[in-house]
Parts: structure tokens; sequence; C-alpha cells
């Protein structure tokens, strides 16, 4: 199968400097009440790279739905006068945060984005507060209640170590009753779980159950048992239809142990994640071996499905940080065909 290919960058000078946003990376995005498309990016600097000037996470940008075949086109921020302010209310390095967060008196250095979802009227956002980049102290929730312009606490937290560090990293999606999660450590370095929780029990963490392995059986309610062993990063869960309208469940994950995006498609979320049919959807290269157009990217991370993409249309927002000059440190758009990942008929 072939990897996919580069459409344009998404951040960076001349695209998102009328925003303030030079730097900055992740980029999951979701379908907004209004119909908007919402962005929501970690690290965020004014100039384009890594220090300097306006540092601050995480920021939020709107897009217009119908550029997604051609590329995310921003049309606005969450943040007054045309600037991308930080959606959280904190204060970086470990000073105290502005706000009523309950992480508001602890002592942190940035609050990293992990992945939204839309519920209902509400946009849900879910967040690592960390120590230091890859040392999360807690984990918690946040909703806008005005389709991403606006953000609060949602009154539910994590402790960093909540399931031996492996609930740091979240990505989600519902089937209308239930919103199924997969989450892992922020190390890159070890598997997934598997939770689930009622669609309107989102922020109350007793309602949240896992899917475990009593050794003969898998099923609700335990302790969850790692369903895909591995070195795993970011990820993006998602619904998504083929050309015949057959809904999927997609999810697209950094395989760090492996230096690699790929893509993974089940009939539900509780399906065998071993056996599932899965592909590499872009490579991880060397800084003198990349070629976007061939889906080949040095340093590159993320992976998060566009809504609006089918499995033969789909669009990932893929990010690149060249780490010794700290440029490029950015996000772009990415297009890959997964028709060869159904079944045939």
């Amino acid at each position: 199968m072939p990897l996919a290919h580069k459409i344009c960058d998404l951040t960076g000078p001349g695209i998102t400097d009328r925003f303030g946003v030079g730097g900055t990376d992740l980029g999951a995005t979701v379908r907004a009440p209004d119909g908007r498309l919402v962005s929501v990016f970690g690290d965020t600097f004014e100039i384009a790279g890594v220090g300097g000037p306006g540092w601050r996470s995480p920021v939020v940008l709107f897009a217009d739905p119908s550029s997604v075949a051609t590329g995310l086109r921003w049309t606005g921020c969450a943040g007054e006068d045309g600037y991308a302010q930080q959606v959280v209310g904190y204060r970086h390095k470990g000073l105290r945060r502005m706000g009523t967060s309950m992480l508001s008196l602890r002592r942190i250095s940035t609050v990293l984005p992990t992945d939204m979802i839309t519920l209902g009227d509400d946009v849900w956002l879910h967040v690592m507060a960390c120590r230091e980049l890859g040392h999360p102290r807690a984990t918690e929730l946040h909703r806008s209640r005005d389709s991403g312009a606006t953000w609060e606490p949602a009154d539910v937290r994590w402790p960093g170590d909540h399931h031996g560090g492996l609930f740091q990293m979240l990505t989600w999606e519902t089937d209308g009753t239930w919103v199924y999660v997969l989450t892992t450590s922020f190390q890159r370095a070890h598997g997934l779980l598997l939770h689930r929780v009622p669609v309107d029990r989102l922020d109350d963490a007793s309602a949240w159950e896992g899917w475990g392995f009593d050794g003969a059986t898998w099923d609700w309610g335990r302790s969850p048992t790692e369903v895909l062993p591995g070195a795993f990063g970011e990820m993006s869960l998602r619904r998504v239809p083929d050309a015949s309208g057959r809904e999927w469940w997609l999810l697209v994950v950094f395989d760090a142990g492996n230096y690699r995006i790929d893509a993974l498609l089940l009939d539900h979320p509780t399906a065998n994640l071993h056996t599932a049919p899965r592909t590499t959807v872009v490579a991880g290269a060397g800084w003198g071996d990349e070629d976007h157009a061939g889906g080949r990217v040095a340093q590159l991370y993320g992976g998060y499905t566009v809504p609006g993409s089918t499995v033969e249309d789909l669009h990932l927002v893929v990010s690149q940080w060249k780490t010794d000059t700290n440029w490029p440190y950015k996000a772009m758009q990415f297009r890959v065909d997964l028709s060869e990942l159904l079944p045939t008929r």
C-alpha cells in the first residue's frame, strides 16, 4: 500500500503567524456543534520554532470544513483580537496557574492537549499537566459550551500514575451511547489500554470502566488489560465511512517503537488489535532521506484524522520537530487511500 502524500503545511510563517502562531505542533481536530472544524495545538510560540516570546499551550484554531480536500483553511482562533490565546488558564515553568482548574496550585511546566470530542452541544478536551516534557503530573478534562471559543475545567482529574501511568495520552470516539477511549503513557514506551464511559457521564471518573482479560475472557468493568503491546504515542480514534457507506472505527497511532504512523481498521473498539487490518501511512526518515510526497518524514509524530475523511480519502495532521535547530516545528496535512484495508467483497 502506498504511503500518504503531503497536501500542505498547516502552521508556520505566512500560514498562522497572523494568529501569533509561528511554531506549534499536534493539531487534534473535531467538528464543533456550530459546524466549524476545531483544532487544538500544543506548545506554541510566536516565532517559527521552539522558544522565544508567546509561549502558551494549548491553543485553538478554527477551519472551514469545506477546505479539507485542499488543506485546512484557518478562519479564526480562540482568543481576543485575532491572537490565539492559551485556552487553559495557567503560567508556564511551575508558576501558579491562573483560573479555576483543579490543577491550580500544582507545579507544572506546560499543559498539553491529547484529544477532543464533540458530544451534543459541548466540545471536550483532555489535557496533560506536565512537570516537564514527558512527565505528566495529572490529566484533566475541559469543556467548551460555545464550539471551542472559550473553555472551562470540567472538575474531573486523574493522577499521572493512574493505571500505572498508562492513562496519560488519550483518544476517544462515541457510538452515541458510550465513549470508547484508548490510552497510553506519554513516554512513547508502552502499549494501549481500552476503556469506556457513558456519553452523559464523561466528567464522572467513577463511571469509567476498563476492558480487561481474566485469563479466559475479555469483559468490561475489569482492571484494563493491554490490548496492543508496543511503544506508542499520539493517537486518533474516529468513525469514518467507506465509499459504500459502511462506517468503520479507524485508529491512527504514532508507533514510536517502529518510527512510523500506522492505521488500523476496526469494526468495533473491542476488535482484536493484534489481527486488525493495519498499514503504515507515514514512515519515519532521516533528515537527508525525507520525501513528503512519498510519505517519508523526519522526526515525525502525531497523526490525527481530519473530520470529513473517508477510508478511501483519509486526511491526517502530522507533526514534525527538528530538535537540534528547533525548526521545522510545525503541523502538516497528509492524505492517503486506505481502501486496500477493506475486506474483499
